[in-house]
């Protein structure tokens, strides 16, 4: 594509308002700026767009928005009328331009003859995966860049089941946004008149009601709450985003009675103004709220992000000082705790299962296992861990039990099918709950693990790679590894290879290779000596690549040392 000309085209039209061609003509003498803006659309994946906000072919903005929502009512229309009757779900975060993208993309869904449901007010994620369901849509549409820093924005997209959208649909809204004019190829209706004649219906609070009504039903053993409701306080906060409602909610009806919520963090604010990341990943988004439990003398902290899917914590450590726990911990944790409480309540299915992704820690394999109870991989993203729920559903082999992603983001139950942070911080609260009947905190019962499981660590590694230059890196990247394959990582000998692209996993003692059930993803997965992982994987939602080292030591202390040697490692590799 022609990036310069492609500027033009924008810079000339008459669609864009003068704020847009200001900011247009204000980048006219920086060529790299431009090429960035226009070197090509927004990729549309399975998971829609995401990308920062801003004027451009490779921006978030009305225009990419529109396009993206008549690929979809393209595809929602090819389906027939009654998929045209179902519907579409529509739910936004707190970004800036959310809600008006929410309101564009339901105009258009009216002109197309699609009924919208566009929820009132910011709502979680994972209640937008449920209304789909709830409501038999044929689609959902949520306008969020989830813990992405505040520049970014996205639209990810929805089908029927209330999973992500499949590769085959999204590859037909992605064909049908390429013949769409940007400018003069979307369709828009009037909102209000839309409202009128009901092609738009708006979704308040009686959608929250059935959504907590089915989160709910997901404790396991909600009794260990009332034995220590009186005395049990805990900090939550939303960062600013849509958890701010429900997440508070649901802990009082699981019957927690002191639940402080950080004030400054309740406020809604798509500038995200207390914290530097919007992510429940990093300690920092935590400082008021740690001051908050310091001065309330609280050693839980729960943590969402501005969409309410991903769901981080805070501890109180032996010493006294307030920690971070990571996804990998919080879903060992996690998973241990629901097998215990479905033990303790009687409630285990006949055969069940724990989901997690290849990127996610082994010591979950170990804790599922060691209690009879299986444990599956799928590749990194919630859509994949929801594809293995519906085969389970469909060949009745098992019953998932739970399903998580070092990314902070757990599910549990059969109302959604996207990871929720508001069962999340119930399940978290309860689990807490139930170590303080026993006299011990989530950081003892965390130490516990380590004795019961065995020591594992994980650190992942992101190496930055922005613009044109680094996108053509990413891609060099991936190939080197392919034709030139890694013997050794730092001292580690690398035993067998696992390329996810082919679906192959290769001996290096002997160059052999086998076949793999999971195939089609660009992932290079190293099996080092005594038991080390080391994957290389580009990130599908930002310009970065990122690297999963998963190693286990006889001790803490020999594990950490294996993941702070490869992690130097990985920064002479990923270059």
């Amino acid at each position: 594509m022609d990036y310069m000309s492609e500027y033009k085209r924008w810079l000339d039209c008459s669609a864009l308002s003068a704020d847009e061609h200001a900011e247009l003509a204000a980048v006219a003498d920086n060529q790299e700026e431009i090429e960035s803006r226009f070197f090509a659309p927004l990729s549309f994946g399975t998971a829609g767009l995401r990308g920062v906000l801003g004027v451009g072919l490779n921006r978030m903005n009305r225009f990419t928005v529109g396009q993206a929502a008549q690929g979809l009512a393209n595809l929602i229309v090819s389906n027939g009328q009654a998929a045209m009757d179902r519907g579409v779900a529509i739910a936004y975060d707190s970004r800036h331009f959310s809600a008006e993208f929410a309101k564009q993309s339901a105009c258009i869904m009216a002109a197309n003859g699609i009924q919208s449901l566009l929820f009132d007010e910011l709502r979680p994620t994972p209640e937008l995966s449920f209304a789909v369901r709830h409501y038999g849509c044929i689609a959902g549409i949520n306008i969020t860049a989830s813990h992405n820093p505040k520049e970014y924005n996205g639209y990810k997209v929805y089908w029927e089941d209330g999973a992500q959208l499949p590769p085959a649909e999204a590859d037909v809204v992605a064909n049908e946004m390429a013949k769409t004019d940007i400018f003069t190829g979307v369709k828009t209706a009037d909102y209000d008149e839309s409202v009128k004649n009901g092609l738009i219906r708006i979704l308040s609070k009686e959608t929250d009601e059935a959504y907590l009504g089915e989160v709910i039903k997901v404790a396991v053993n909600p009794d260990c709450v009332k034995q220590v409701a009186d005395e049990f306080k805990l900090v939550y906060t939303p960062f600013h985003g849509a958890g701010y409602r429900l997440v508070p909610e649901i802990l009082r009806r699981l019957g927690y009675k002191h639940i402080i919520c950080e004030p400054e963090q309740m406020k809604i604010d798509g500038d995200f103004p207390t914290v530097k990341n919007p992510n429940p990943e990093y300690k920092e988004g935590f400082t008021l709220a740690i001051e908050l439990a310091k001065q309330n003398d609280v050693d839980l902290i729960i943590g969402t992000d501005p969409d309410s899917d991903r769901t981080g914590i805070v501890l109180k450590d032996k010493s006294g000082e307030y920690v971070t726990l990571s996804g990998n911990q919080v879903g060992v944790l996690l998973t241990d705790y629901i097998i215990t409480a479905k033990k303790l309540t009687n409630t285990m299915p006949a055969h069940p299962a724990v989901l997690k992704s290849i990127v996610t820690t082994e010591m979950a394999r170990a804790a599922a296992e060691k209690n009879g109870v299986a444990c599956f991989d799928t590749f990194t993203g919630f859509k994949f861990l929801a594809e293995k729920i519906k085969q389970f559903e469909q060949d009745g082999s098992h019953e998932y039990i739970f399903a998580f992603e070092e990314s902070y983001g757990y599910l549990c139950g059969d109302y959604a099918r996207d990871k929720d942070a508001v069962t999340a911080s119930m399940l978290i609260a309860e689990m807490a709950a139930y170590y303080r009947t026993q006299g011990k905190t989530l950081y003892d019962a965390m130490e516990e693990m380590y004795e019961k499981y065995g020591y594992y660590c994980e650190q992942t590694v992101s190496i930055v790679m922005p613009g044109v230059s680094g996108l053509q890196r990413m891609k060099e990247l991936m190939q080197e590894l392919r034709d030139k394959p890694l013997t050794q990582i730092g001292t580690h000998k690398v035993d067998y290879t696992r390329d996810y692209m082919p679906g192959t996993r290769t001996c290096m003692a002997d160059g052999k290779s086998e076949p793999m059930e999971l195939k089609g993803q660009n992932v290079m997965y190293y099996e080092l000596e005594g038991g080390t992982t080391f994957i290389i994987r580009p990130s599908g939602t930002e310009p970065k690549v990122k690297v999963y080292i998963m190693a286990k030591g006889e001790n803490k202390a020999e594990a950490a040392e294996k993941v702070e040697a490869l992690t130097a490692a990985a920064k002479e590799i990923v270059k």
